[in-house]
């Protein structure tokens, strides 16, 4: 790893003071692009270090994956003097972004008004649950909460009339940390057009319901609506990964002629000419229907029969991996998906390769390994200016800490 960037944010400079996934995952996505990403954390750490598994304390699986390309200060921010050094910083960065209440931001004196004025053209990006406009503002706010109230969980109850689920991923936060990284990019745009800064919130609530009703907002898109919320195939209760005789596979037929490709592939050409096949309005209101054929026919022949004959009928189709299968999957492996690399104090490491190609800006999820808590602090501080005498003085007064073994 030789930290030399290459990627199209390889100039930009980025403060980050979030925690948990939401905030990291947005910042690393910005150091896979290039950035210099500077992770501000409390002398505890960010609590997802301790998410196990881990070899070492502190150095969890998790934090593993949202902390790449990114260095490590510790600061303690109830001292002024901390909090002094956060003001440094910002006097030559380009972006500040955060993750904690509009309360607690504001107590520690690091609002949008306070480090703009240090930095006035500074992307300033508050990534929090609630939009500081409405009454929800400043409530806490976790994956679960926000999947419960965006309506995700509710989807498995319209589905299946069962009760409402968690998915079993952390949508909420990877999809707002993917939106607040798409956010700063914005901004950052308008700055280089205009020369201008800006604040930027990134709410959670409103980011997830937005995604949840691109297509579930359904009959309710018109005003009378026209209909109940929710999109019919997606919630079709046969839409579901289909057994075979040995094992599953995703089967999707879309378009009118994949309708048709499948049941002439499956010896049924007397459906494949009926207008419940090759009219998308009528096929779209027996969507049922057609998904329960597939799961009838699905377990008459293995995955790898299927898979022969749909993809010689050109029917969108796949065996289904487990999660284990996928460092092991061809495609992927093709393009070094999976890199590992030896990690100064973890060891050997695995990590997924940046998925966004540039040809003349490529990222690198390599540049930077994931830092221990406080591995950079004394670097960090030495580049902002710092003598090594108060560098000495932070350190004794608990201000600012460096791991137990470092020079």
């Amino acid at each position: 790893m030789t930290g030399t960037a290459t990627g199209p944010l390889k100039t930009i400079k980025v403060i980050d003071l979030t925690s948990v996934v939401l905030g990291p995952y947005a910042t690393q996505t910005l150091g896979d692009m290039g950035a210099d990403v500077i992770k501000i954390e409390s002398p505890d750490g960010d609590i997802m270090r301790f998410a196990e598994p881990a070899r070492s304390p502190g150095m969890g699986a998790v934090f593993l994956n949202t902390n790449r390309n990114k260095r490590s200060i510790v600061l303690d921010l109830k001292q002024s003097a901390a909090r002094d050094v956060v003001t440094k910083l910002v006097s030559d960065a380009d972006v500040f972004v955060h993750s904690m209440r509009p309360g607690a931001i504001d107590r520690l004196g690091l609002t949008y008004e306070a480090i703009s004025s240090v930095r006035p053209d500074i992307i300033y990006c508050a990534t929090w649950g609630f939009d500081s406009r409405g009454r929800y503002a400043g409530r806490p706010a976790y994956d679960d909460v926000i999947q419960g109230m965006s309506g995700l969980t509710d989807l498995p109850r319209l589905r299946s009339g069962n009760a409402p689920e968690f998915a079993p991923s952390i949508m909420a936060d990877k999809l707002t940390g993917l939106t607040a990284a798409m956010a700063i990019v914005s901004a950052l745009f308008h700055r280089a057009q205009t020369g201008e800064g800006q604040d930027v919130e990134v709410p959670m609530f409103e980011t997830v319901t937005a995604f949840n009703l691109v297509e579930h907002l359904a009959g309710h898109a018109f005003e009378p609506p026209l209909g109940a919320m929710g999109y019919s195939r997606a919630l079709s209760p046969e839409r579901r990964p289909y057994r075979t005789a040995d094992g599953y596979m995703a089967v999707l037929p879309y378009a009118t002629r994949q309708w048709v490709s499948f049941f002439r592939a499956i010896g049924r050409p007397d459906v494949a000419d009926d207008p419940m096949i090759t009219d998308p309005a009528t096929r779209i209101r027996n969507i049922d229907s057609l998904y329960r054929t597939i799961g009838e026919i699905m377990p008459t022949r293995t995955t790898a029969e299927w898979v022969e004959i749909l993809t010689a009928a050109d029917v969108p189709s796949v065996a289904v991996n487990r999660l284990e299968d996928l460092p092991s999957d061809p495609h992927l492996a093709d393009i070094g998906f999976f890199p590992t690399y030896e990690h100064p104090s973890e060891g050997q490491l695995r990590t997924t390769s940046v998925p966004v190609q540039f040809g003349r800006t490529p990222g690198d999820a390599m540049r930077r390994h994931t830092p221990r808590l406080g591995e950079h602090t004394r670097e960090v501080l030495v580049e902002a200016g710092y003598s090594e005498a108060e560098i000495a003085d932070m350190l004794a007064s608990g201000a600012a800490h460096t791991p137990p073994d470092a020079s």
